[in-house]
């Protein structure tokens, strides 16, 4: 699995390429498959052999900017790839974390994983923790935190989150939005529990069906996107002086 990450930070663009490969699961084993990929780890590249070269054939060397190989863990992940784009993203910087792989290849376990136990979490329900224990960490600023779902599947999008997620939404732009979903529905949540429960609603409106590599795949294109709004706090002696000022 290949992740980008998209992520503004401090007025500058930054795009990190970052892959991901999973183990051998167990019908690839039982079909006797094996394994043709090499990472390295350290060197940040991927090295893919030709299963049918003769042994002096050298393997096909790609560079990323980050790889990780079938050890990794969800903790490592996220704290490596993820956060800093999260981190960026309470301080005012638009990022995105894009997970794109051929099914099967482990994108929903990346993303999102098993809630239980915790080291089986993804990158969206850590960063739902992290998001909220520095928000409770903060006692001179005061945030606002909302949360969106929607499903391309068709080239059609939909609120996952509506009473009637069928219902078609347009695509829209204008100057002062950008680019933009009309009628999207974005709640506020004020803790973790309550986030994760949007996502749950979200998830259970997601368009699934079988294909040869997974039983259960989302035969759509889903973004979850969280919205942090940040204010200030005055002390008493600055709120008064702003009182006396507007009077």
């Amino acid at each position: 699995m290949s992740a980008k990450g998209l992520e503004s930070q401090k007025g500058s663009e930054a795009v990190r390429v970052v892959v991901r490969c999973r183990p051998l699961n167990a019908k690839e084993k039982n079909d006797g498959r094996k394994r043709i990929v090499d990472m390295d780890v350290d060197a940040g590249q991927v090295k893919v052999s030709n299963p049918k070269g003769d042994d002096h054939e050298p393997p096909k060397t790609f560079t990323f900017d980050q790889v990780y190989d079938w050890n990794c863990s969800q903790t490592e992940i996220f704290d490596v790839t993820a956060r800093p784009i999260v981190d960026s993203c309470m301080e005012g910087y638009n990022g995105t974390i894009f997970a794109y792989g051929q099914t099967g290849t482990g994108k929903s376990h990346t993303m999102e994983g098993k809630e239980e136990p915790p080291e089986l979490r993804g990158i969206i329900p850590n960063t739902f923790d992290y998001i909220f224990s520095r928000i409770g960490r903060e006692s001179s600023k005061e945030y606002l935190v909302r949360a969106s779902y929607l499903e391309i599947y068709n080239e059609d999008i939909r609120d996952l989150l509506s009473k009637n997620p069928n219902t078609k939404l347009e695509m829209k732009e204008n100057a002062d939005k950008g680019v933009y979903i009309k009628d999207l529905m974005q709640f506020v949540v004020k803790s973790r529990e309550e986030i994760t429960s949007v996502l749950e609603v979200g998830r259970k409106n997601r368009s699934v069906g079988a294909t040869q590599m997974n039983q259960d795949s989302s035969r759509s294109h889903s973004i979850f996107t969280i919205t942090i709004e940040v204010t200030e706090k005055l002390d008493a002696a600055a709120a008064a002086q702003a009182a006396s000022s507007g009077t």
